[in-house]
């Protein structure tokens, strides 16, 4: 019996099954929330201090830093990052040749 992913990269394997775009945009949503949370607690911010800043409600800000609700619009991160004192910076980056996969880089 041999294993059809035997030698491959997990990248490709998710491209295979169909879900590899859905596992990124969760991934880079997981890492933006805990770059925004970080930047809360380096700077002391609240969440009722931060959703005030954001002019939102807790309760969507819970969503931001929700890993698991994928959600969320650009302009909210952008007021995300100028309620932390921060700026947004959006890079596209080539292509991995096998399987045209991006490497993506962390910013906020």
């Amino acid at each position: 019996m041999s294993n059809p992913h035997l030698g491959s990269d997990f990248d490709e394997f998710l491209e295979e099954e169909g879900i590899l775009e859905e596992v990124e945009a969760a991934a880079i949503k997981k890492v933006v929330a805990c770059m925004i949370e970080q930047a809360m607690a380096e700077t002391h911010i609240t969440k009722s201090e931060m959703a005030r800043r954001m002019g939102t409600s807790r309760t969507q800000l819970d969503r931001l830093l929700e890993p698991a609700y994928p959600s969320v619009t650009l302009a909210t991160i952008a007021k995300a990052a100028t309620a932390i004192g921060k700026k947004i910076s959006i890079s596209f980056e080539e292509m991995h040749d096998r399987c045209k996969i991006p490497r993506a880089s962390g910013r906020l």
